[in-house]
């Protein structure tokens, strides 16, 4: 089974979408250098967006992680952090038990 990790931020109010182009392009890059399988975006009642991430297993993840999930895109890290008022300091871990999410590609 996979491993998760989950995450939060609340983001400065008009800076939604650019939130969102910078979390998307960064989750593409850490897939690419650190294989992670990809992430969803939610957003929840008070506003805060949640990011969900897959991983084929918590010692990927646990690589990245300590590698700070950097990758080389300076532009893309700068947007993302600029838009932030808040964010989660550490992610909630979880090892998948169990899934019966629909594969829908």
């Amino acid at each position: 089974m996979t491993f998760v990790a989950a995450y939060w931020w609340k983001v400065k109010p008009g800076k939604e979408e650019q939130f969102r182009a910078a979390w998307r392009r960064g989750t593409e890059l850490i897939r690419e250098r650190y294989g992670s399988l990809g992430s969803r975006l939610h957003r929840d009642e008070e506003g805060r967006f949640i990011g969900i991430a897959e991983w084929p297993d918590r010692a990927s993840w646990q690589a990245a992680f300590d590698n700070a999930m950097d990758y080389d895109e300076a532009e893309t890290r700068a947007a993302f952090v600029d838009a932030l008022a808040d964010w989660a300091q550490e992610p909630l871990l979880l090892d998948v038990t169990d899934d019966l999410l629909t594969d829908r590609d």
